[in-house]
């Protein structure tokens, strides 16, 4: 039987250096119906927000002979540069990154951007920060309303939204059809087990409001580069939970960290595939 859901690769899970036509070629070899990419904090990456014309067009071309689109984006620039930041000159940056990546997703057909969810980063959180992050928050959804770009928070590993519920508050609050969740299990996972609740739970609280899922394996604590089958998240009944809550997006998200990074995307859409077949197959 057909399955009833798109499965992504996230960019970073295949070397850095790898062009983008390899890149995709991966992706298809493995069995991903498109690529999420990765506009993280580095200059390098923040400066693909300016390529020309002509360079988004190749980009569209080598999608096109590849046959695995780029369907989402992951915006983590906004770390380095975040919506709530107390200095006006980064602030600004926040929000050119933001209009940037909003044209940038319209010309090359990406549907969501995934949204950091952090008011700042690098300095305190205070009352002023959150209250400059919610504001500015207001002013993204507007942007990307006028664009029909949908953007999406991800539940993060710092307090301020580490949880959908979190996640849920500031969605609830700007009120707008182009501000939505885009939960990461592993990252829900460690804050279920660092507050004594359940993930599952807590993932119910973004029913209605959720555009896909990461699927991402982490420990109590630690965050990232946790290989497949051999953390706590608990896949199967957060998939499911997701899967009766009508999503059907998905990504894998894990890092190249060495030469054996070919066996570990094996593991992630081996994992992934063999639960998301049987939800798609009972449905």
């Amino acid at each position: 039987m057909a399955r009833k859901y798109e499965l992504g690769m996230y960019e970073k899970a295949v070397p850095a250096d790898m062009p983008w036509a390899e890149k995709l070629a991966v992706a298809k070899e493995f069995g991903y119906d498109f690529v999420e990419i990765s506009i993280d904090e580095t200059d390098g990456k923040l400066a693909r927000l300016d390529m020309s014309e002509a360079e988004k067009m190749f980009f569209m071309n080598t999608m096109q002979v590849a046959g695995i689109p780029v369907r989402s984006m992951c915006l983590s620039g906004h770390r380095k540069y975040p919506l709530g930041s107390s200095d006006p000159a980064v602030e600004k940056r926040s929000m050119d990154i933001m209009q940037k990546a909003i044209r940038f997703a319209s010309d090359l057909g990406i549907r969501v951007i995934m949204l950091a969810g952090y008011d700042v980063y690098y300095e305190q959180s205070t009352p002023e920060t959150v209250k400059r992050f919610t504001d500015n928050l207001r002013r993204c959804a507007d942007m990307a309303a006028e664009a029909g770009v949908l953007l999406a928070f991800e539940t993060m590993e710092t307090p301020f939204m580490d949880t959908v519920a979190k996640a849920r508050t500031y969605v609830d609050m700007v009120a707008s059809p182009f501000l939505m969740i885009y939960p990461d299990l592993g990252n829900i996972s460690n804050a279920a087990a660092l507050y004594g609740t359940d993930a599952v739970t807590d993932l119910q609280n973004g029913e209605g409001h959720m555009v896909g899922l990461h699927i991402k394996e982490t420990v109590p604590g630690k965050y990232r580069e946790i290989p497949f089958g051999t953390g706590h998240v608990q896949f199967k009944p957060l998939l499911k939970k997701g899967w009766d809550m009508h999503v059907r997006r998905y990504v894998t998200e894990l890092w190249c960290t060495g030469p054996e990074w070919r066996q570990e995307l094996h593991n992630a859409v081996t994992l992934a595939t063999g639960i998301l077949d049987e939800l798609s197959a009972a449905s």
